[in-house]
């Protein structure tokens, strides 16, 4: 379903980005930066977190941290990550899938000026297998996400 939602995702919002699949898994950021050959900073993760009573979607480079200084001078209250459950619940994809496309529930969805590091960046498709090749501006764009920098 997850994969699923995300291809009528991209058919629906950007029909001309290819969602790739290989046979190896990509769920954390060092396999994926392994599976596609590009450097770690250039996969893009998807966290999902939870501010006071909200819950959010941060996209940052694979390799940055964050910094909760920056994450609670940014929305006002510190934040926490979702527990796996609650993200598959919350997001509609598996823990390693996780990405701002085709999700379950409406979330807001900021990029990490860290993105803008890289031409193109690789976020998750839905699955642990699965990616997208995409701009970190497109991507904001068809997410409607709004920058910020709450990375180290």
């Amino acid at each position: 379903m997850s994969l699923q939602s995300v291809r009528q995702f991209f058919g629906d919002h950007a029909p001309d980005v290819e969602v790739i699949e290989l046979s190896q898994s990509t769920a954390t950021v060092a396999l994926a930066a392994e599976a596609h050959n590009v450097a770690p900073g250039q996969i893009a993760k998807t966290l999902s977190l939870k501010i006071k009573d909200k819950v959010i979607l941060v996209v940052a480079k694979g390799d940055a941290r964050l910094d909760n200084k920056k994450l609670k001078q940014t929305f006002g209250a510190k934040a926490r990550m979702l527990s796996s459950d609650e993200v598959v619940t919350v997001t509609g994809h598996p823990v390693g899938g996780v990405c701002p496309f085709g999700l379950e529930n409406p979330l807001a969805v900021y990029c990490d000026i860290s993105l803008k590091e890289y031409d193109e960046v690789l976020p998750a498709a839905g699955g642990t297998h699965s990616a997208v090749r995409i701009s970190p501006e497109r991507m904001a764009e068809i997410t409607d996400a709004k920058w910020v920098d709450v990375c180290l």
